[in-house]
């Protein structure tokens, strides 16, 4: 049977934590773009361990389980963390690939934006904007993965690490649905202040569900199949250290809430492919679920 008061207790203190902190930075209008910028990032990063610390306070105190019910301490079998730090990018280039083929955007080889940041940077003009692309390619594809479970292990924590495993009782295709639902409506905060979807602050909030729902789809095999958060940690962080990378080959001025990223639409093709090979092959639904 479902644990529906754990749940409610999960996500009202998840809410209660981040919403705020996600809404502060409207506080800050009167702010300089750069000084409100580096705010922002530091609430919101502060407010992506909402969802663990909820974990963790439901999990201890109402639930009264062990903290190791959490599975922190689990791993599971290893290719799956392969699969967490290599899919991301294999998705990220084939959405920039359908933004190229949709002509939603232009390949751009001279790099026009980063020239435009280096010319306004002290010493800018003599750096090769060849060496800033790839110095933030090869920082997405090796340690920017690993340094960004510090912040992601906050929301896999409560999302795959407590929620998913609660809701597993209604079955898995309905719990991994339900569970990418809720990740995209708790971003809706965020999604109006013109993050990832700009111009598009209320269509952008069913843009990011929809988004979230073949995401969490994809972290949430990665997790029934090993049990553990580290797993959904790391794909997490590999998402968001190379989610907007074609970016910096393309030339500035497209739609990037349409394509260029992969929380575009044009990068939702390669995750919903994936998914149907997933369950063609029958990797999904996972035969041994996670356990609580």
């Amino acid at each position: 049977m479902i644990e529906r008061k754990y749940i409610y207790w999960f996500l009202g203190i998840t809410v209660l934590f981040s919403w705020p902190l996600f809404l502060a930075p409207l506080a800050l209008s009167d702010q300089d773009a750069s000084t409100k910028q580096l705010a922002t990032q530091g609430l919101w990063a502060i407010a992506m361990w909402a969802p663990g610390i909820a974990a963790m306070i439901v999990t201890l105190f109402i639930a009264k389980k062990p903290f190791n019910s959490l599975r922190l301490n689990t791993l599971g079998p290893k290719r799956f963390y392969l699969w967490a730090w290599l899919l991301p990018a294999a998705l990220t280039i084939l959405g920039g690939l359908f933004t190229l083929m949709f002509g939603l955007a232009e390949l751009d080889l001279n790099f026009t934006m980063i020239r435009d940041a280096l010319k306004s940077a002290p010493g800018g003009e003599d750096i090769s904007p060849m060496v800033i692309v790839l110095s933030q390619t090869l920082l997405a594809l090796t340690l920017g993965p690993f340094i960004n479970i510090l912040f992601t292990m906050g929301e896999e924590l409560g999302w795959r690490g407590f929620l998913l495993p609660h809701l597993l009782p209604l079955g898995q295709w309905k719990a991994v649905l339900l569970s990418g639902l809720i990740w995209g409506v708790w971003h809706a905060p965020v999604i109006v202040q013109g993050h990832n979807y700009p111009g598009y602050p209320i269509l952008g909030i069913f843009m990011m569900i929809i988004f979230c729902v073949l995401l969490g789809t994809i972290i949430s095999w990665l997790y029934l199949n090993t049990k553990s958060p580290w797993v959904a940690a790391l794909a997490h962080g590999a998402v968001n250290a190379i989610a907007g990378l074609p970016v910096l080959f393309l030339v500035p001025g497209f739609n990037v809430a349409l394509g260029g990223t992969l929380a575009a639409p044009t990068a939702w093709i390669g995750m919903a492919l994936f998914i149907a090979w997933l369950v063609w092959t029958k990797r999904f639904p996972v035969q041994e679920q996670a356990g609580m």
